[in-house]
């Protein structure tokens, strides 16, 4: 008989726990999308989330379960928080942002975490935290800036800044996949690729346009070219010239990147230039063409190609790889077609 009641107060309590469960799903859904007689979503805020009373929230702000919002943090419009994610430190969201299950942005340091409108931070990403820099010093401020229309994948880092001088930035439209790591005071364009595992050292600077393999490693205050591909695999320790593809350990230059060039909406005229002109520079037949610079120099003065802004654009990112202050360019192959 005593087994019969426990067993009923069991089932009875089970059912009350499931109603519970269903009704709360109900109401957060409900509430997530429930709309006013105005037109403007309701915000929401779950009952478990611990939400400082200094923080700033914007309009139809959405938090679920058991996440974290930190005095100095300003949420804009319709930015939605994701069960167990959390914003912390003197940080910024800009409207429609999303923040996956485990995603954490911003830290309690001196500084500053600004994010702008409708990026998408994934699960368990880490953006905006102190960096891995020996150089930092407990205390300085430390910055990270990024732009618009992101999507940040599954189990990203992004780290701050090193110094108060300098900051870590990222531009816009750019996928940056699951596990990828963007170390301090880099300095991102956008409109790039970054494909799962690209490992980018501190301070590397990297353009528009440009797309990466996996697992790919970029060393410090390398840059890497506009419209340019890395192949998968490969560790980078200098400069890659804009609309040029890399691959391998140590990284080899193998050509342009063609397919990246006519997706980027060159012309054939152009491409066919810029042909023309890697192969002057790092294909010659004559071998007493001079050095790298002498190269440079013809094309620039060539009849045809001097007229192409695309191929000057190109010599001069060359140029500038080659200066004393920067790491030069990835080897190449002198390939002769005797």
């Amino acid at each position: 008989m005593a087994i019969s009641i426990l067993r009923t107060r069991q089932q009875l309590a089970g059912g009350l726990l499931r109603l519970l469960y269903r009704q709360r799903l109900s109401t957060l859904s409900h509430a997530c999308n429930a709309v006013n007689d105005d037109g403007r979503n309701r915000s929401f805020i779950d009952p478990t989330s611990v939400v400082h009373p200094n923080a700033v929230l914007g309009q139809g702000v959405s938090i679920g379960p058991f996440c974290t919002v930190g005095s100095s943090v300003v949420l804009g419009n319709y930015c939605k928080l994701h069960p167990g994610s959390h914003v912390f430190g003197n940080t910024k969201l800009g409207d429609k942002c999303i923040l996956m299950s485990g995603a954490v942005v911003g830290e309690n340091i001196p500084g500053k975490t600004i994010i702008g409108c409708n990026n998408v931070i994934g699960h368990h990403a880490v953006v905006g935290i102190k960096c891995q820099d020996m150089k930092y010093k407990a205390g300085n401020e430390c910055f990270l800036q990024v732009g618009d229309n992101n999507e940040i994948r599954e189990h990203v880092s992004i780290h701050r800044s090193s110094k108060p001088c300098d900051k870590t930035v990222i531009g816009d439209n750019n996928l940056i996949m699951g596990s990828c790591h963007i170390a301090h005071d880099c300095k991102v364009g956008s409109n790039n690729i970054f494909a799962n595992s690209t490992l980018l050292a501190g301070h590397v600077s990297v353009e528009d346009h440009a797309h990466t393999a996996g697992a790919i490693v970029v060393h410090q205050f390398c840059n890497i070219g506009s419209y340019c591909f890395i192949g998968g695999g490969s560790v980078v320790s200098q400069d890659v010239p804009k609309y040029t593809m890399v691959a391998g350990d140590r990284a080899e230059l193998r050509g342009l990147n063609l397919e990246g060039l006519r997706r980027g909406g060159f012309s054939v005229t152009e491409i066919r230039s810029l042909r023309t002109a890697y192969r002057k520079i790092f294909m010659p037949t004559d071998a007493n063409v001079g050095g790298i610079e002498d190269r440079l120099a013809d094309v620039e003065c060539h009849e045809h190609m001097s007229h192409v802004p695309a191929v000057l654009s190109w010599v001069q990112s060359i140029r500038e790889s080659l200066k004393e202050d920067r790491r030069g360019i990835c080897k190449f192959r002198s390939w002769s077609f005797s």
